[in-house]
């Protein structure tokens, strides 16, 4: 095996946040109504559908790392628009200096059948916190001078809105934030901090989109979504292009998936330089937007927490989601950072073509994989953690030198909090079934 380039942590610059400073790894929501090709709605309250599959469609269930459903109506929903080689190559360029290139460390404590090496991507040790700096300076960075001077406009709580705030510092210009009611004190002040504007919306990540947009339509300022957008896709990507340099014998990796924008950006730098390696995305069995979609061929409304355990999605049984087990309070799962209620048009287009399988954890998953990495020196979020958790229930994920990605340390301060004690004392697999276990119980 050839060792990968193990980077030691950055010295100098601004300083990775505390536990203390929450944020989402991949922030909730869709802006958006009416995808072109097929949308279905799940609700609690009808409980999930049974819409007419597409032709050529395979049975149900599926092999992990096997497609299980014909992608050509999700590609023709992207209405032509795309993100390539190029593109991340130029994101690049621009991100030169301003994020870091976050080190690679060897996980001693996992490895996939016949010992197969995993490699753990910081970027919880990103400036920020996360990736999402990449995208959102990336986005703001390729608007042009004029696009900028009226300000930017965002909606989230989390990592994304750190993100937007953090560039448009770097730029100079108004950063205006569209926050849920009931937003952690903690975010929001972290993103005023930042220099952002904030404003509460009544309702979910959702409706803070939908009031972000028609700001940004009214004052002509500059929307940046959290996902769903070339540029943004782009930015994410980045962190594929360090992976391939720092881990030269790659072969499988492994990055949780909320709206997509980090899964399909990884995607699209690997598999142009290494068609070979394969990519897999994780996503929380309780909030399963994507990995239905994905599997069942069509962008599907899946609303976080609607999905009971044991409900069987439409088009497949995506492995761990008949154990959805413990929920958080408000996003259907601990893993807030990835309860996105419908994937993005443009990510979903490109993980049909780019991505070799979306599987989904159970909620203990997250706590064990937190608890673990705590265990190793690593502070990161549930969302975060996504790819430690799915190696702990499928380590045959692992086939080759495998890279997971940590894409978030900005952890909630509750759900800090009981991370150490369990990190401290029994195992996360004891203690993870009582309601002590949820955010700010």
């Amino acid at each position: 095996m050839t060792s990968p380039s193990v980077s030691q942590p950055p010295v100098g610059g601004a300083s990775p946040p505390r536990g203390d400073d929450p944020a989402d790894a991949e922030d909730a929501g869709d802006p958006q109504t009416g995808a072109a090709g097929a949308s279905v709605r799940l609700s609690a309250r009808s409980g999930p559908p049974r819409p007419e599959r597409s032709r050529g469609a395979s049975p149900a269930r599926h092999r992990i790392g096997v497609r299980t459903a014909p992608r050509g109506a999700i590609r023709d929903a992207t209405r032509g628009a795309s993100v390539d080689a190029a593109d991340v190559a130029a994101a690049a360029r621009r991100l030169d200096g301003v994020v870091r290139r976050t080190r690679v460390v060897p996980a001693t404590d996992l490895g996939g059948p016949g010992g197969a090496p995993v490699w753990l991507k910081c970027e919880h040790e990103q400036y920020t916190g996360s990736f999402k700096l990449r995208g959102a300076y990336n986005r703001i960075a390729t608007a042009g001078e004029r696009a900028r001077a009226r300000g930017v406009v965002a909606a989230s709580a989390g990592n994304h809105a750190q993100g937007v705030a953090y560039a448009a510092a770097r730029f100079g210009v108004a950063a205006t934030i569209f926050v849920p009611e009931g937003a952690n004190p903690a975010k929001v002040a972290r993103t005023r901090s930042l220099g952002a504007r904030v404003e509460h919306v009544p309702g979910g990540v959702d409706a803070a989109l939908r009031s972000a947009a028609a700001f940004a339509e009214e004052n002509g300022g500059l929307l940046v979504h959290p996902f769903d957008d070339a540029a943004v896709v782009a930015g994410q990507g980045t962190i594929g292009l360090e992976l391939l340099g720092q881990v030269p014998d790659l072969a499988t990796v492994i990055v949780g998936v909320g709206g997509g924008g980090l899964l399909s950006g990884l995607a699209v730098a690997i598999r142009a330089q290494r068609p070979d390696v394969r990519v897999i995305g994780v996503q929380a069995a309780a909030a399963p937007a994507f990995a239905a979609s994905f599997h069942f061929g069509s962008r599907l409304t899946v609303p976080p927490g609607a999905v009971p355990p044991g409900a069987v999605l439409p088009g497949a049984v995506v492995p761990g989601i008949a154990g959805a087990g413990l929920v958080g309070p408000s996003a259907g799962t601990v893993a807030d950072g990835m309860a996105v209620g419908a994937p993005g048009r443009l990510t979903l287009a490109l993980a049909a073509r780019l991505v070799d399988d979306v599987v989904t954890v159970d909620e203990e998953a997250f706590w064990e994989a937190m608890v673990r990495l705590r265990r190793a020196g690593h502070r990161v979020e549930p969302a975060g953690a996504a790819g430690v958790a799915a190696l702990l229930r499928m380590p045959r994920l692992a086939i080759g030198p495998t890279a997971v990605v940590l894409s978030g340390g900005n952890v909630d301060p509750s759900v800090d909090i009981r991370v150490a004690a369990l990190a401290a004392g029994g195992s996360a697999g004891e203690n993870a079934g009582g309601d002590a276990t949820r955010p700010g119980a």
